[in-house]
């Protein structure tokens, strides 16, 4: 027995190669999304035909995993969630809400230690005109922080792991770096952006038709004119000169993806383009192996079904050493 509390993303009909119907609904909250099917030899099979895209519901009954098809309804009541039941929902459980608000607060705190004005001002311009936007953004649509908020959490995961390799590498810029971070993703507040009021991830002409990397390079230009503008003698003299860091950070964003194979307009070439490419595929690939973990279908001990885009079937971590624990330590007399 479950309860589950959820907005419906879609309810549709649809029908398998055996040509039986069943009704398939996309539900999804603050953490993450499922895919729910109804046969049609249910007794609240039309049920499925009166739910709207938009509509909070709560769903109490049985729940079972097909080999085949995914989570499967058994026995289950649907209703109405209430205006008080819609807002808790929307906030969200409160691990995750605290998680995020300090992934946020750090996001600000390292963009105030920015050395270089021009790319502290551009980050905190971003900020200051687009935190709602970009506290309700997800991260990826399918794959990995695919959750209302998820960018935020994989912006400053990024950030960290950008902070802890650049003493290693000290031929890198960080402060361009972690611009190159804010903004590699930018884009995505049109492409990956959540209403206010809801968890389904609608689909924008702008993000459609230009792309979150060509929007995002549109967005660091935007906002670079006007600080420039604004700037322009406190700017003149500043070594680098601003219009090599103005192409250095649109670079980052251009190149991030990697290969044109994968979206990207132009392959890394300095060394934190090549950093940041790589930070947000360990970043990505990582969720993907923890969200695997808790969600794909056991082979066998230890074995789980394959996550796409991940390249074959996934096998828990080696577990730490712990001293002292199981067998005990053989010592040399």
């Amino acid at each position: 027995m479950a309860r589950v509390h959820a907005q419906v993303e879609n309810a549709s009909a649809k029908m398998t190669r055996e040509a039986k119907p069943y009704c398939e609904i996309n539900l999804a909250d603050s953490c993450d999304r499922m895919t729910l099917r109804v046969w049609s030899d249910h007794p609240d099979y039309r049920t499925c035909g009166a739910l709207q895209i938009g509509d909070f519901i709560e769903l109490d009954g049985e729940f079972a995993q097909h080999q085949q098809f995914g989570l499967e309804a058994r026995k289950w009541n649907i209703r109405a969630l209430s205006p008080q039941e819609i807002s808790d929902l929307l906030a969200g459980p409160a691990e995750l809400r605290e998680r995020q608000a300090s992934d946020y607060k750090f996001i600000a705190q390292t963009i105030a230690t920015i050395g270089d004005p021009r790319l502290r001002a551009l980050c905190g311009a971003f900020l200051s005109e687009f935190s709602d936007r970009f506290r309700r953004t997800a991260a990826a649509r399918n794959f990995h922080h695919a959750r209302r908020g998820g960018l935020v959490e994989h912006t400053a995961q990024m950030m960290r792991v950008a902070k802890e390799i650049a003493p290693l590498y000290p031929q890198l810029n960080l402060d361009l770096l972690i611009a190159g971070i804010l903004f590699h993703d930018s884009g995505k507040l049109w492409e990956n952006a959540l209403s206010e009021n809801g968890f389904v991830m609608n689909y924008d002409e702008r993000g459609e038709l230009v792309g979150h990397i060509s929007i995002g390079l549109e967005l660091v230009n935007a906002l670079w004119r006007k600080l420039s503008a604004e700037n322009a003698q406190a700017w003149k003299n500043l070594a680098p000169a601003s219009e090599d860091v103005r192409l250095h950070l649109l670079h980052l964003i251009g190149a991030h993806h990697g290969e044109p194979e994968f979206g990207s307009p132009v392959a890394p070439k300095t060394p934190e383009a090549m950093a940041l490419h790589y930070i947000d595929n360990l970043d990505a690939r990582l969720e993907m192996f923890a969200a695997g973990y808790a969600t794909a279908k056991p082979l066998a001990a230890r074995i789980f079904d394959r996550v796409r885009p991940l390249p074959g079937n996934l096998v828990k971590s080696l577990e730490k050493f712990s001293p002292g624990s199981g067998a005990k330590e053989q010592t040399l007399l």
